[in-house]
């Protein structure tokens, strides 16, 4: 054997070793937080390295208003109780439209996608992300329920500058409970999803209040868990 392909094949077991020791901590951490409140994830941790100050204030699903969690549901994931963790369907349209623009302005990613890379993954895209992405989305599927899911998502997004969670959005822009939220509130809340920090400073941003007004429209349709 070469000193060659000796050192390939270090590098081998080495990136193995690592990709072991990362789905064992994902895994028990996603056992952990089956039951118990999520207070951190990847984008907070990042936000407080940066240097920025984080709010979050960890809400159990009956405490968040059912309007907040159909809008998320349909602007987010129509078909989020009926798929495991991946919209075919919607994967599909998104490119579909990605050609017909000539662009990649959808996505199709679902809640427990964008769950999955909200708690431990960054905002970089690439092909590696995406994997990784793709593998911690099978194991919060097979590890919690839809409803588990919902509220967890609800509960890391982010809403603004350092603003994570719909509790504490709740109170930073309307002054209550998550749970006192109304379907106007609620629709413009989950809105600002696609571009928090911005909208955070641009209330009155036509996009967003166009959305706002599609999901408050859409909003009887949801199914939720």
């Amino acid at each position: 054997m070469t000193a060659v392909s000796t050192f390939f094949k270090r590098i081998f077991w080495a990136l193995m070793i690592l990709a072991v020791a990362f789905y064992v901590s994902v895994a028990g951490l996603l056992m952990v937080w089956k039951t118990q409140p999520i207070n951190n994830s990847m984008f907070m941790l990042t936000h407080r390295l940066g240097g920025g100050e984080v709010t979050q204030t960890w809400v159990e699903y009956d405490n968040i208003a059912k309007s907040a969690k159909q809008a998320a549901v349909v602007s987010e994931d129509s078909r989020f109780v009926s798929h495991h963790g991946f919209d075919m369907e919607g994967i599909e349209a998104a490119m579909k439209k990605n050609e017909s623009t000539g662009t990649v302005a959808a996505g199709g990613s679902t809640i427990t996608q964008q769950l999955a890379k909200n708690l431990f993954l960054t905002s970089h895209r690439s092909y590696v992300r995406k994997g990784l992405e793709a593998s911690i989305t099978v194991m919060i599927e097979g590890m919690w329920d839809k409803q588990r899911i919902l509220t967890a998502y609800l509960n890391v997004a982010e809403f603004g500058n350092g603003i994570y969670g719909i509790e504490e959005a709740a109170k930073y822009y309307f002054n209550k409970s998550a749970s006192n939220l109304n379907r106007d509130e609620s629709a413009l809340l989950i809105s600002m999803l696609t571009n928090p920090k911005y909208y955070e400073k641009n209330m009155s941003n036509q996009r967003l209040r166009n959305k706002q007004r599609i999901i408050m429209r859409r909003m009887h349709q949801a199914v939720l868990p």
